[in-house]
């Protein structure tokens, strides 16, 4: 596994833009409580450590994983964001339940991006078990929250380089 002794959420080799300017929409799934916690701490802390402003931060739950696209659809259309940040964790079960919620997450979000033309950022853990989704939530592989809000952040700069 490429992923083994790898803290995943390291950032030494890029450069992060200045979030000053951006407001940021965070939706977190309150299913897997324990481990979207801790993503939405690494996503929202990484956001104000890079500049944006606590009040240019709007956070909302919605029940599980499945709810994030319609969360993000309804925060896109009702607050002008730069970008939404969508925070899950869906772990394999013993039914066929747990493709049908990534896949439909994952093409929902997506398409909830092209609707808008907005950044809309999948920070959804979709892992075997709940040890790997601690080892991404904080734990030895880093935070997927932190790369969310990483990823929005440059790809909120992006789309307003590309608009001015």
């Amino acid at each position: 596994m490429a992923t083994q002794l790898k803290n995943l959420s390291d950032f030494s080799n890029t450069t992060i833009p200045n979030a000053g300017a951006y407001r940021f929409g965070i939706v977190v799934a309150e299913w897997n409580a324990k481990i979207t916690g801790a993503l939405y701490e690494g996503a929202y802390q990484s956001l104000v450590d890079n500049g944006t402003l606590e009040e240019n931060i709007f956070t909302y739950s919605v029940p599980g994983s499945f709810e994030l696209t319609t969360g993000a659809d309804i925060l896109l259309k009702n607050k002008n964001l730069d970008a939404v940040i969508c925070l899950g964790c869906v772990i394999q079960g013993e039914t066929r339940h747990f493709d049908f919620i990534c896949n439909a997450v994952a093409n929902g979000v997506s398409n909830v991006s092209i609707k808008y033309s907005k950044p809309v950022i999948f920070g959804v853990l979709t892992t075997d078990n709940e040890q790997q989704a601690e080892d991404r939530a904080g734990g030895k592989h880093g935070n997927k929250g932190v790369e969310a809000a990483v990823t929005a952040i440059k790809m909120a700069d992006l789309n307003k380089q590309l608009q001015d």
